[in-house]
């Protein structure tokens, strides 16, 4: 039995190596914030959230499929909390009630196999129930598929069934087994027997009882008792071993089960968050990897939205057809914000969220990198340029065509002329191998030497700034400008004072 919910022909793979860029992704597009609102304080539901984001898949159909699973979690919600609930308290049953590795002998693993497999053959029944209940409301092929193979698998007869070889392995009269003599009279060949215990009883009722040796054992022969339990274990090894194996099988479903709704539980915990803060979600319309497709309406950053507590300004963005997005315009006017949207949206698609848009439409990237300032290194190992050309080389090293890379006022370290250049190399290498770019920057030269190539390559954008130097937040399509307006910053830290009064010549004479 497999859950199916990530992908729609294996399970996910959770044990995976972090991507290069991990550390850089996660703290410049603060994904901590989105995972915590996700987990809610719940270990599990993190570990999966954050699993399942960085892992993300350029894969469209894998994508489409987990947009089906999350449409009818949303729209069902405390069936999919009941599911997730149940896994975790059979999981929880199976950690008591476990086979340890102090269960040593055939017999002792398989009296423990069979009480646990009773344990969790309940929890199947209550699976199945839910299914019977549940599955016709679902259209999504993930749980559609899920909810038929319960009730295929798990139907009244095979749980019927399990009950009575469980009850029969727990060997109400003894265990019958036969062996047979081999060199030295040495016994082999042990095999145990299914005993026919209403013959047995009909023929003890009658008078008839079957034919056999008896050898009882002296109350205190502790040798003899050790010699038995060895034959016993000899018997019911195969069937330890066959009874502990499905039980892993079993407890292996519920894990693989619990950790795929885990991610659908945090998703909904999430979607939550978002409507409480005001902010809109929507599935996007994710298109091939090389597509260029990206347009949106109300794009905001859901983790300043769930920061904040409520809505944020919203931007519309049309950038089909564009391999590179240069943002400029004022200090604090709304630009990293935007670019954060940008990748927190590209990172939610690629993993089957919904993002936090009125509508988005965009190509699903390859994988998604980024490049933010940083303060200054407090080891002195390196100077800020130097430390950025060390990142900026570490991530060439993982690019791959049709990634998306977003620069947040990179290569600013060193003077603007020397930063502009090394930055238009480095945007016009990457644009050249297939990788699409989104740069926030101050440096007017590097914006410039795009502007003046022409073409439809390149979209300009700016952070909007009111007559009175007021920020509305918004970017909107715009040529660069020389200046970021810094003078308003100042102005609003530092207000001009108010002119010297000039002392009165009558009064300083008296």
């Amino acid at each position: 039995m497999q859950a199916l919910l990530l992908h729609s022909d294996r399970d996910f793979e959770w044990e995976r190596p972090d991507p290069p860029g991990t550390g850089d992704l996660v703290r410049d597009l603060a994904l901590t914030t989105l995972v915590d609102a996700m987990a809610k304080g719940d270990e599990r539901l993190h570990d999966a959230a954050r699993g399942v984001l960085l892992a993300g898949t350029p894969d469209l159909a894998t994508i489409r499929h987990r947009q089906g699973v999350l449409r009818d979690a949303i729209a069902r919600p405390e069936v999919i909390r009941e599911l997730y609930r149940l896994t975790v308290e059979a999981i929880e049953a199976e950690r008591k009630g476990g086979i340890g590795a102090f269960f040593r002998s055939p017999s002792m693993v398989l009296t423990r196999a069979v009480e646990l497999m009773g344990v969790l053959s309940g929890f199947l029944r209550r699976l199945r129930a839910v299914a019977d209940r549940e599955g016709t409301a679902f259209r999504s092929a993930g749980l559609a598929t899920l909810f038929s193979m319960l009730r295929r698998e798990l139907d009244e007869r095979y749980l019927a069934e399990v009950d009575r070889s469980l009850k029969r392995l727990t060997f109400p009269g003894g265990v019958l087994m036969s062996a047979r003599l081999g060199p030295g009279n040495a016994g082999q060949d042990y095999t145990l027997r299914r005993a026919d215990l209403r013959r047995d009883r009909l023929a003890r009722f009658v008078g008839r009882a079957p034919e056999g040796y008896d050898f009882t054992l002296a109350p205190r022969d502790e040798s003899g008792a050790r010699a038995l339990a060895e034959l016993r274990d000899r018997g019911v090894a195969v069937a330890s071993g066959a009874v502990a194996r499905s039980t892993e099988h079993v407890i292996g479903f519920f894990r693989a089960l619990r950790s795929e709704l885990a991610f659908y539980v945090g998703a909904l915990n999430l979607h939550e968050a978002l409507a409480v803060a005001g902010s809109p979600t929507c599935f996007p319309d994710a298109k091939p990897p090389g597509d260029r497709a990206l347009s949106a309406d109300g794009l905001c950053d859901p983790c300043l939205a769930l920061g904040l507590g409520h809505g944020i300004v919203g931007n519309a963005l049309e950038a089909d057809g564009r391999d590179l997005v240069i943002v400029t315009g004022a200090n604090r006017g709304g630009k990293s914000t935007f670019l954060r949207s940008i990748g927190l949206a590209a990172v939610m698609m690629r993993c089957g969220l919904f993002v936090a848009a009125r509508s988005f439409a965009g190509e699903v990237p390859e994988r998604v990198f980024t490049h933010w300032r940083r303060e200054e290194d407090a080891s002195l190992h390196s100077g800020k340029f130097d430390e950025e050309l060390a990142r900026m080389s570490a991530t060439a090293d993982a690019l791959v065509p049709n990634a998306l890379v977003l620069f947040n006022e990179s290569f600013a370290a060193t003077n603007e002329r020397e930063g502009s250049e090394v930055a238009r190399q480095i945007v016009s290498a990457l644009l050249a191998r297939g990788i699409r770019v989104a740069f926030v920057t101050h440096q007017y030269a590097f914006a410039r030497a795009f502007r003046d190539r022409g073409g439809r390559a390149t979209l300009f954008l700016r952070a909007a700034r009111g007559e009175n130097g007021a920020r509305s937040f918004a970017v909107t399509e715009g040529e660069p400008l020389r200046t970021s307006y810094g003078s308003d910053l100042f102005a609003a830290v530092f207000p001009p004072m108010a002119p010297a009064v000039e002392p009165d010549p009558a009064r300083a004479g008296r």
